[in-house]
């Protein structure tokens, strides 16, 4: 069962005696058991009727008492484990599974990582109970997300928003949903995202960030660039140079998959580059500005960058200087009597 299912069932109070919510993506469980946690049980049902443990901090034995006493002046007791990938005995609670209260609703958060299939406990859990697998999004999926995200919180955007959302946070749901949670507050009466609010709600300088910079060596935009790449390292704190390397590194590897493979249509382009079809045309004219030749003398830069960022053979101490290599072989490629 996913995610939309379980919920929309418990909004129906519809109820199961366990739940077993396990995978890469931990949005999911979050947000289904804190459901259970704030709506299943009324306030005043709490108190005698609701724990909270975590797997680091409890074993089996301390889950099935729990999960084996009788609601007080309630029709449920609800017992959340949280963590539970961190409980050394969780497969013991096969015992409890094999036999489960009807007037209990156990549920098992186990985040990051997937349940084996072939073992006794999540065997018995897709029996006995509901077992939902919350699976990590790819990177050309997140953007998709956010317009649903933002459809379902009751807003509209403005193009542009949900590409600049994923390719800032990445495929972080909660960090993303908690950032429409800011801006849909900070925005007052407005249901619509401009990309202004998110540049301005979430910290993204509207001339100085990463996808800023790549954009301006992509359109090979030398004063531009030059311009961002002092901000940034007048403020190293903000952008790290390690990461900034990464990010170009990235920008460029995608950038080669679509010169490669250009004449594919736009769907299958953001496949195989991994990035949203709104951003392929972008991609295109940048691709267009580079040689298959340029493009691994600037793969040699960002390598040389990396490992002087590093301290490995640098022959430059301070981060600008790092910087400006990367720059100038984005922007100007070299003869092949040099490059040899």
């Amino acid at each position: 069962m996913d995610a939309e299912k379980i919920l929309d069932e418990l909004k129906k109070g519809i109820v199961h005696p366990l739940y077993v919510l396990h995978g890469e993506e931990p949005f999911y469980i979050d947000q289904i058991s804190d459901y259970v946690e704030e709506h299943v049980l009324e306030e005043g049902e709490r108190a005698f009727n609701q724990v909270v443990m975590y797997g680091k901090e409890t074993d089996f034995r301390a889950v099935v008492d729990e999960a084996r006493q009788y609601p007080m002046i309630s029709r449920y007791r609800v017992v959340i484990l949280k963590e539970a990938q961190d409980m050394k005995t969780l497969q013991d609670l096969s015992t409890y599974l094999e036999n489960v209260s009807p007037t209990t609703i156990l549920v098992i958060c186990y985040k990051y990582k997937k349940l084996d299939k072939r073992l006794r406990f999540t065997k018995l859990a897709e029996e006995k109970g509901v077992v939902m697998e919350s699976k990590k999004l790819y990177d050309n999926q997140v953007a998709g997300w956010v317009s649903g995200r933002i459809k379902a919180m009751g807003m509209s955007a403005d193009a542009g928003v949900s590409e600049l959302l994923a390719e800032y946070l990445g495929a972080d749901l909660s960090r993303i949903n908690n950032e429409l949670a800011k801006i849909k507050l900070n925005t007052g009466s407005s249901s619509r995202i401009r990309q202004d609010d998110v540049r301005e709600q979430i910290g993204i300088s509207k001339d100085f960030d990463v996808f800023e910079f790549q954009k301006t060596l992509g359109e090979r935009n030398f004063t531009k660039s030059y311009l961002i790449l002092r901000y940034f390292a007048a403020n190293p704190s903000a952008n790290p140079l390690v990461v900034l390397i990464a990010s170009v590194f990235s920008y460029f590897q995608k950038m080669t998959i679509v010169k490669y493979h250009q004449s594919g249509n736009d769907q299958d382009l953001a496949k195989l580059a991994g990035i949203s079809p709104f951003f392929v045309k972008e991609y295109r004219s940048a691709a267009g500005r580079y040689s298959f030749g340029h493009l691994r003398q600037i793969f040699f830069a960002l390598k040389e960058a990396d490992m002087s960022s590093k301290g490995v053979g640098s022959r430059h101490q301070d981060d600008e200087s790092i910087l400006k290599d990367i720059l100038i072989a984005c922007m100007y490629e070299l003869p092949p009597e040099v490059k040899a």
